[in-house]
């Protein structure tokens, strides 16, 4: 059932299923997947890359209603994260977004007003880094099987 502009959108399910040794792929209930694994493996994201690009999507698509508007449909625009993680604790302690665009066309001013509106839309409704900067409560629960054989 699609959304409508007066109800919430239908819910998500997401998991992840074993495909080989630190190798998953992860599944939406849309249909949408992404292989993940650990960084010895070739053609996947690793759970932190996947972070930082949720991160840097979560901005540019916050973004994009402001800059669409003031830029046109067909703008270019790139976001880049970058953070090392501290393995000693196994946090990202700092991620880093550069919001990449060509303003050219536009003068000192209107750039300065364009960056301002993005950058708050950023702020007000990017759910990732809101939920980044304010931390979060995360529950893990088991569901084993205990069939006896």
């Amino acid at each position: 059932m699609a959304a409508t502009p007066d109800s919430a959108p239908a819910h998500t399910d997401l998991w992840v299923e074993r495909t080989g040794t630190r190798r998953y792929t992860g599944r939406s209930s849309r249909g949408a997947e992404v292989l993940v694994g650990s960084q010895d493996v070739e053609g996947v994201f690793t759970p932190g890359e996947l972070l930082k690009i949720a991160l840097a999507a979560c901005s540019a698509m916050s973004a994009d209603l402001p800059l669409s508007r003031r830029l046109g449909d067909s703008f270019d625009a790139v976001v880049r994260v970058s953070g090392d993680a501290d393995r000693g604790n196994e946090v990202y302690p700092h991620l880093e977004e550069s919001f990449e665009l060509d303003l050219s066309e536009l003068d000192a001013e209107a750039r300065a007003r364009l960056l301002a509106v993005v950058e708050r839309s950023i702020d007000n409704v990017c759910t990732v880094g809101r939920t980044l900067k304010a931390g979060t409560k995360v529950s893990l629960n088991f569901v084993v099987d205990t069939a006896d054989a």
